[in-house]
């Protein structure tokens, strides 16, 4: 979640179907524009493995398995979604909308005691501005809490800014709008996020893990990255994460043809209904230069478009945590969907432009 990568310090601080029908290019097989980048994330970036699946074809490059150099995995295999999830949860809280159970300009208040007299809306969750703290580094991630243990931290810190009068990515937003879905809809949020998208969907390789569960369900690659609290140890292990506790922010699990079902579904009003998805992408503030989204780039209701360099935007959000990271979406103009994520933190410098690169490369792969 951490970003999109707040999260991912905090965390170690303390302590599908299509793609298995579809064909596989290994690095050291073809040099198209996204092997290419994908290539560079291995050979430049250190980057252990990296996936990038359109849909059609599953490109890899590296390894799923540092220790036994086990080749990388394919689309089946399962990955967390780290802020991919906020998407998911924006998703949740406007078919309460759209259902009329709750409306975007709610005072937060209305539904989480502990934001009482503050002037913070639901709209402004959604988008990023309402100014309130980062809770996750401040969290103690080995001695499990609640959201309303997590969100008392934040609220101990001053606000960041006045609601709406800026922007700045803070992963307690989603906190508080899932207690606002739990509140509304009478049921957890990740049971209500299983109503409404994963079980009509059919994405049964999407799940949320269960409180404890440290573990990826079923096949996957292992993810390494630096433990803050030893960094003198280097890259090591990081697969087995508190997944729970990410929750409304970070918590998703899932493979890349489910994503890329999501993202379809979503923008093929499948969802929720036009005008709602229109306010999604349309209510949207400049982030260009901002957290690790590039020029150009706006961010809506957890939903980001970042543009293509063959024209056109692509929208999805993106997420790290220190053993992965996220990027792809849906682009406009019929260019087609796809999700890349590598097994280590990629966020930043050169990784970031390879990463970006190769989800830029397989949706402009129709001018190439």
């Amino acid at each position: 979640m951490y970003r999109r990568t707040r999260l991912a310090a905090a965390v170690l601080l303390a302590a599908t179907l299509t793609g298995a029908l579809a064909p596989v290019a290994a690095a050291s097989g073809q040099r198209d524009p996204v092997q290419r980048q994908l290539d560079q994330l291995v050979e430049r970036d250190e980057v252990p493995g990296a996936l990038a699946y359109d849909g059609r074809l599953t490109r890899t490059a590296g390894v799923a398995d540092l220790t036994t150099g086990r080749p990388m995995v394919d689309a089946t295999a399962r990955f967390r979604l780290a802020s991919d999830t906020k998407a998911f949860t924006a998703v949740a809280v406007m078919r309460l909308v759209a259902d009329g159970r709750i409306r975007l300009d709610d005072r937060a208040g209305r539904y989480v005691p502990q934001l009482a007299g503050r002037p913070v809306t639901l709209r402004q969750l959604l988008k990023q501005t309402s100014g309130l703290p980062e809770y996750a580094t401040l969290v103690d991630w080995s001695s499990p809490g609640t959201s309303e243990d997590y969100l008392a931290l934040a609220l101990a810190q001053p606000p960041v800014f006045a609601p709406g009068t800026d922007w700045g990515y803070s992963n307690t937003n989603y906190l508080v709008l899932g207690m606002v879905i739990d509140k509304v809809s009478g049921v957890d949020f990740r049971t209500y996020v299983e109503r409404v998208i994963l079980r009509p969907l059919h994405l049964d390789d999407t799940y949320w893990p269960a409180p404890g569960e440290l573990t990826l369900r079923g096949p996957h690659a292992r993810n390494y990255g630096i433990n803050p609290a030893h960094p003198g140890a280097g890259r090591v292990d990081v697969t087995d994460l508190p997944g729970h506790e990410f929750g409304a922010s970070g918590g998703l699990v899932s493979t890349p043809p489910d994503l890329n079902t999501f993202w379809n579904a979503l923008f093929e009003g499948r969802l929720l209904p036009h005008w709602a998805l229109r306010l999604m992408t349309r209510d949207t503030t400049d982030v260009g230069g901002r957290d690790t989204y590039p020029p150009g780039s706006r961010y809506g209701y957890g939903l980001a478009s970042i543009p293509l360099t063959c024209g056109g935007v692509y929208w999805g959000h993106g997420g790290d945590l220190p053993g992965d990271s996220v990027a792809g979406g849906r682009a406009t103009g019929g260019r087609g969907t796809v999700t890349v994520y590598t097994t280590t933190w990629a966020a930043e410098g050169s990784s970031l432009r390879h990463l970006q690169g190769a989800v830029d490369a397989a949706l402009c792969a129709k001018d190439r």
